[in-house]
């Protein structure tokens, strides 16, 4: 067998890593002229990591990025909300990772390169289109760097990890327009900067009309580390507003975050600082698509973000290609024909992303901030006051339940009532 991947990113180079574990070859063709470590910070969670450390990346992964180990909500005022371990510390037997997304796809690259070959990944070639008859499937590709006569490539399977406007979902879904904006515009930065706490913490500010993320993207040396930072505003109807251009690396200038970033506090840091000092910014909307009805057409298969793209909310989006990979990569080495494989790799993984996507949308686990604050707006003396433990764990836990990631010994806490609407908000104190 030989499967075709449109798209080197993380989930396409995951799926060549697994299906070469299984003895099924695999060609990536990526549209950009060489894979470069863009972006700024992801985290990647136990039930993905399980995954990378059983091909054997989790050296690799331990060489480039901290493992986390705790993670705070705070309101907007710095407020303690929630707390938990997360990783090892919370009970998996593999951690949770904070890392630069460019590290990760870096660890990925390499690993797929040493072990399938440098010619497993074929650089200046974007899908365009392919036919598929009874014998396998034929993919055309472009040469999007010279303009060249581009490539012809001939296999049993074609798996589009093209991302959030993938060639492969537009030719099945035609009319379905552009990703839907929620109006949040994120700006994202990254700099040397002091340690927080341990230098393996993590913090959420504010809930989905204004929050603010901070983490550690690197090790400490020297009194620095690499810290990561996202604020996150919602400046707009996503309904009857167009979004912004969807870039990564669309810079952004630093005077027009500051002022956002001075309406939260983080306990023990300048956060204010930290964003001033960041050299670059970028600005990117909070964008996702529907979940789709039908992922598999034949011999050809979506994955990763040009499956679900979903909101950067409760640490999912890379995880999740991470977990399509490994499912696919069974399936095709379990099945008699590849049209069954496909169909079973979706039926197993379209249900449970089309949930993450869902539940994204309302905010994640991060809407226990949310709740805290439409209870509290102006604060809280006591968090215990405004919301019991039992309805915050329940809000955290329900979403880790049904994203996969929570701990055996979490599970416990996470059985709780649900959450009920405040009728009447709290004073501060």
């Amino acid at each position: 067998m030989k499967v075709l991947i449109a798209g080197a990113g993380i989930g396409g180079l995951t799926t060549a890593l697994m299906l070469h574990r299984r003895g099924i070859r695999a060609t990536i063709y990526e549209q950009s002229p060489q894979v470069r470590e863009v972006g700024v910070g992801i985290n990647t969670l136990p039930h993905a990591i399980r995954e990378l450390a059983e091909i054997g990346l989790l050296p690799a992964l331990d060489a480039v990025a901290p493992r986390t180990r705790e993670l705070y909500y705070y309101n907007r005022y710095g407020q303690e909300v929630w707390r938990e371990p997360r990783g090892i510390d919370a009970g998996h037997p593999v951690p949770q990772f904070s890392i630069h997304r460019g590290r990760l796809q870096k660890v990925l690259y390499d690993a797929v390169i040493e072990r399938l070959g440098p010619d497993a990944i074929r650089c200046g070639l974007g899908l365009a289109g392919f036919i598929e008859d009874e014998g396998g499937i034929t993919a055309h590709f472009v040469d999007s760097v010279l303009g060249g006569p581009g490539h012809t490539a001939r296999g049993d399977v074609l798996v589009c990890s093209d991302g959030i406007h993938s060639v492969g979902r537009r030719t099945f879904y035609p009319n379905e327009g552009p990703p839907k904006w929620n109006g949040v515009v994120m700006w994202r930065g990254a700099t040397e900067f002091t340690p927080w706490r341990d230098g393996r913490t993590m913090a959420i500010g504010g809930g989905m009309g204004a929050k603010f993320v901070l983490y550690p993207i690197a090790h400490a040396e020297g009194g620095k580390q690499l810290m990561n930072w996202v604020v996150n505003i919602k400046m707009a109807d996503g309904e009857t507003s167009p979004p912004p251009k969807e870039s990564w690396s669309r810079p952004a200038q630093r005077s027009l975050v500051i002022p956002y970033a001075k309406r939260f506090k983080i306990p023990d840091y300048d956060v204010n600082a930290l964003v001033a000092a960041t050299a670059q910014a970028f600005e990117y909307p909070m964008c996702d698509r529907d979940p789709l009805p039908r992922w598999t057409f034949g011999r050809v298969t979506l994955l990763g973000d040009a499956a679900h793209p979903m909101y950067p909310v409760g640490s999912n989006g890379a995880s999740q290609a991470i977990l399509d990979a490994r499912a696919l990569a069974d399936a095709l080495q379990k099945a008699e024909h590849p049209r069954q494989a496909l169909h079973a790799y979706e039926a197993d993984r379209r249900p449970k992303t089309a949930e993450i996507v869902r539940l994204n949308r309302k905010g994640g686990p991060e809407r226990v901030i949310d709740e805290a604050e439409k209870r509290a707006p102006a604060g809280f003396e006591s968090i215990d006051e405004v919301m019991t433990k039992a309805e915050r764990a329940a809000i955290v836990g329900g979403y880790a339940g049904k994203a996969g990631f929570a701990a055996a010994s979490q599970r416990a806490s996470y059985a709780a009532a649900p959450v009920t609407a405040a009728t009447t908000p709290v004073a501060a104190k």
